[in-house]
This record gives structure tokens, C-alpha cells and sequence, in this order.
């Protein structure tokens, strides 16, 4: 089987790792020119709760057609990308080629569509996952909880069932769901809790939970977000999500949220894909979203000073 990872951060590192591992015919695609150098030379490094290693054997460079003849290719880039990354893998897919893309936040769906056809793609959600880069050809994953599929147009299917196999040979844990769209959208209740909050007051979910204005702030920034959930239609799986996020936030205490670690690295994050794409959703429905729009405001500003003071080590 030939897997192609289009984004080779730090989860797209551990998903190109442990398919490697498995004898696939692994691909890594990414820009990021020092990484890649790293990956074909000395093999990429992975560091993780099951030990440590070098896998060898990974195609790595930045030029897509190197996914030539693939039979699965994973988007794993961060939000803004999915869409260049579609545009650049559309000569590629055949009838046969399953994409799938594993994003935080929402929109990913959309991106793709305007490139790719709904029916090659399947959406996924990476759930309890902690992983960040040590260096070019240096990953290190710290939790790895479940990696969950469903189809653009819900259901289960066979297809569906395969691939959550793939996933499973490869090391994962992986299930196959019919309602995707309910999986995405409980993760970002999580995420519009703890994303923002964490990266404007600069501290970690423990800091958050402990301090009760800036908690209470998370808090109505998710209830903004379950309300837009609520009317678009999401069939949530619980009634309380105040205690749903809670519950999280109390398993990740010591964790720092992406969004703040890419702006400790003077990156530009998700903030439109996560408490930023709140706002949108609240004006097509008539609801007030004032908590996401002030801390995605102030994101956003804070991204504009960055500049060209950018690390390239994610």
C-alpha cells in the first residue's frame, strides 16, 4: 500500500512513522526543507510512549507527484493549508485514491470540495493526541488516544470500515462513525474553550481552570459555539457541555493548546478555523457570539506583529 502525508508536522511525523513501520510505501510532502533533508538522510526519529526509534525507508520532499499512484493520501496540515493542499494533489487522484484530512476547527470539508471530489474524501478527527517537533527529523508523541473516520455524507461503509483497518494495522486506535460532523464539532467545543483563552491570557489549561474570570470566559466563548452547533443541526452527544469541556480541560491540566505554542514560535494558528469561524455562524443564525469575536480580535492582532520573526521548527 503506498500513504502519502501531505503536511509533515508533528502529527503528520507520527502518522508517516508508524505507517512506515508497518512496510507501507510511505511519502512525506512538506515544505519544510530542513525536516525533509533530515527524514532522507538519517531516517525520521520518533520518540514516544511505546520508545524510541528511527524509521527508515520514507520518500520525503516537496514536490506532490512524489504521491504519484497513492492509495491513500492524508492531508495533515494545519487548517490554512488544506486548500493549497488539495489544489496541488487534484492531477493525482484516480477513481481508487481515498484522501482523507484530519484537521482541527471547521471548514475543512469546503476546502476540499473545491478541488477534489466529495467522493474520494473521508473526514477524520485526532482525538486525545499530544505530539510536537524536537527538530528537523525529530518527533516526539506523548498520548495517543483514537483516531475517528466517517464520510462527508455520514453513514457507515465499507470503504469506511477498511480504512479504519489500515489505521488499526498501523498501530492506531481507530473507529469508523457514522456522523462524523458530531465528532468534529464536540472537538471544537474543546478547542474554542481552551485555544484562544490559553493564547490571550498566555498560560496552560491548568492555569485556566485555576483562574475563574478567565475560565468563566472559556466557558461562555463554548456556549457561543454550542448554540451555533445547536442551529446548524449538530446532534450532540451529551446535554451539559459545560461539564463536557470541563472534563477535558481537567484530563489536558498540564497541556498548552496548539494555538499557544504556535505563538510562542511567532506562527500565524488556526484562530479562523477554530474561535474565529464562530462569529460566521452566529450572524447567518441571528446568535451573539461577542466572547469569540473579542478573542479572536485579539489573536489575530497579536499575529500581525509577527512579521517575518517566524520559526520554522513546528
Amino acid at each position: 500500500m503506498k500513504v502519502a502525508i501531505f503536511g509533515v508536522g508533528a502529527m503528520g511525523s507520527v502518522y508517516a512513522a508508524r505507517f512506515a513501520e508497518t512496510g507501507a510505501d510511505v511519502v512525506a510532502i512538506d515544505p519544510w526543507q530542513a525536516h525533509m533533508q533530515a527524514i532522507r538522510a538519517n531516517g525520521l526519529r520518533l520518540d514516544g510512549p511505546d520508545g524510541e526509534r528511527i524509521v527508515t525507508g520514507i520518500q520525503a520532499g516537496d514536490d506532490p507527484s512524489i504521491a504519484q499512484g497513492s492509495d491513500l493520501i492524508v492531508i495533515a496540515t494545519k487548517a490554512a493549508g488544506v486548500e493549497d493542499a488539495a489544489r496541488a494533489i487534484r492531477p493525482l487522484i484516480t477513481p481508487e485514491t481515498t484522501v482523507l484530512t484530519i484537521q482541527n476547527g471547521l471548514g475543512a470539508e469546503d476546502r476540499i470540495a473545491r478541488h477534489l471530489p466529495r467522493g474520494n474524501t473521508l473526514l477524520g478527527v485526532a482525538d486525545g493526541f499530544g505530539a510536537s517537533m524536537q527538530g528537523p527529523g525529530h518527533v516526539r508523541h506523548t498520548a495517543m488516544k483514537l483516531i475517528r473516520l466517517g464520510e462527508l455524507e455520514g453513514g457507515l461503509t465499507p470503504r469506511l470500515e477498511r480504512m479504519a483497518g489500515v489505521w488499526q494495522t498501523a498501530g492506531f486506535q481507530a473507529r469508523a462513525f457514522a456522523d462524523i460532523h458530531q465528532l468534529i464539532w464536540e472537538k471544537l467545543l474543546c478547542n474554542v474553550t481552551l485555544s484562544a483563552p490559553c493564547t490571550v491570557h498566555d498560560c496552560t489549561v491548568g492555569d485556566l481552570l485555576s483562574n475563574s474570570d478567565h475560565w468563566a470566559e472559556a466557558l461562555e466563548a463554548m456556549r457561543e459555539a454550542y448554540a451555533c452547533g445547536q442551529a446548524s443541526g449538530i446532534a450532540f452527544s451529551f446535554d451539559d457541555p459545560e461539564a463536557y469541556v470541563t472534563q477535558f480541560a481537567e484530563m489536558v491540566r498540564n497541556a498548552s493548546p496548539s494555538m499557544r505554542l504556535d505563538h510562542v514560535a511567532l506562527r500565524p494558528s488556526e484562530i479562523d478555523f477554530i474561535n474565529g469561524a464562530i462569529p460566521p455562524i452566529g450572524r447567518a443564525f441571528g446568535i451573539a457570539t461577542p466572547v469569540n469575536d473579542r478573542l479572536s480580535e485579539t489573536v489575530r492582532a497579536r499575529e500581525a506583529n509577527f512579521g517575518g520573526h517566524r520559526h520554522e521548527n513546528r
